[in-house]
């Protein structure tokens, strides 16, 4: 696992953001969890209520030989909407902020890049609002989060919200997800 690395990514849910993350060729794991706030080891009830300071994200661990974190930001800025503060759809609340939690300096340098070259084309009609942090403390969520989606498909939150977001990357990169 030496040539892989991890980053961390808050697009609102996080079973949205894992799901979309999962079908990607070079992404060998993905895990929801809670990072950036100051409680310590949060729960879903806690991180829900908004008074933490944790954000629902992404741990991604991927091969930069496979998919380079670059490819990875075009599809997550493709998944959300990074330029409204605190909210993605209906869910409202700090926990559901864009954010990028980067893990060295290089991330950090390729998501400034990354941001900087979005508002400068004018991709969406305002800036983008996406936070870039350094990682810290990593929450795993409970175990009823993790592969949400693929244990949930019938659902209505995943046939509404989770799944035109797959549907969605599959159209615009599909010379990127795993068949099979």
């Amino acid at each position: 696992m030496s040539n892989h690395q991890t980053i961390i990514l808050a697009g609102g849910c996080f079973w949205c953001m894992e799901a979309v993350f999962r079908q990607l060729k070079g992404v060998q794991r993905a895990v929801s969890g809670y990072i950036g706030g100051y409680v310590p080891d949060p729960g879903y009830k806690l991180v829900c209520n908004g008074t933490t300071g944790h954000a629902e994200v992404v741990q991604l661990t991927f091969d930069p030989a496979l998919i380079s974190l670059r490819e990875l930001l075009e599809v997550f800025f493709s998944s959300h909407d990074p330029t409204t503060l605190n909210r993605q759809g209906n869910d409202v609340g700090t926990q559901y902020r864009s954010g990028i939690f980067y893990c060295t300096v290089e991330q950090k340098q390729i998501a400034q890049q990354f941001i900087a070259e979005l508002n400068v084309a004018h991709f969406w009609p305002t800036p983008v609002v996406t936070e870039i942090t350094p990682a810290d403390t990593f929450y795993p969520a409970e175990d009823y989060h993790q592969d949400y989606f693929a244990n949930n498909a019938h659902q209505s939150y995943c046939q509404l919200v989770v799944a035109p977001k797959i549907a969605k990357v599959r159209q615009y990169f599909a010379d990127k997800i795993n068949v099979g």
